[in-house]
């Protein structure tokens, strides 16, 4: 069962945490957020038996342990997950990072601002795009530019 009330949000950052979480509960109060520390709970997560798929995983890239570029290999490979959505939200600008998410299978790569103000309308933008998209079955949103990522 997949339902877009639910947004699992994959983040090591306390800060982060807090910041996303007071940012979604003011755009969209009426999402269950879920939050993993680590890439590695992600999948035992969304694979036990039962488990109830979030509409979108928004994942960090850059953590300790497993990172975000490992979690949506994994994800990926598992047909019975291949209509979750994955959003990277990341503070990384590496192009090269990008691709390889884009490549591994992530619907979209998004920035991380550091002002809240520019950092809760990314976040709701982002929120209301994937939300208005119900039906769709993985779509890949190329970086800007010239870019290698296939799928």
């Amino acid at each position: 069962m997949t339902g877009f009330d639910l947004i699992l949000i994959v983040e090591d950052s306390a800060e982060d945490v807090e910041a996303i979480e007071r940012a979604i509960s003011r755009s969209h109060p009426d999402l269950r957020l879920e939050f993993l520390r680590s890439g590695g709970e992600v999948l035992p997560r969304l694979t036990a038996p039962g488990a109830e798929l979030p509409g979108l995983i928004l994942l960090d890239l850059n953590m300790p342990g497993e990172g975000g570029l490992a979690v949506i290999q994994r994800v990926r490979a598992d047909p019975a997950l291949d209509r979750l959505r994955i959003v990277v939200f990341t503070s990384s600008e590496d192009q090269a990072e990008a691709d390889a998410c884009y490549a591994a299978g992530a619907d979209s790569y998004i920035f991380k601002p550091i002002n809240f103000g520019l950092f809760q309308t990314v976040l709701r933008q982002t929120l209301d795009y994937w939300r208005s998209r119900p039906n769709v079955a993985h779509i890949v949103v190329p970086p800007p530019g010239d870019s290698p990522a296939q799928i």
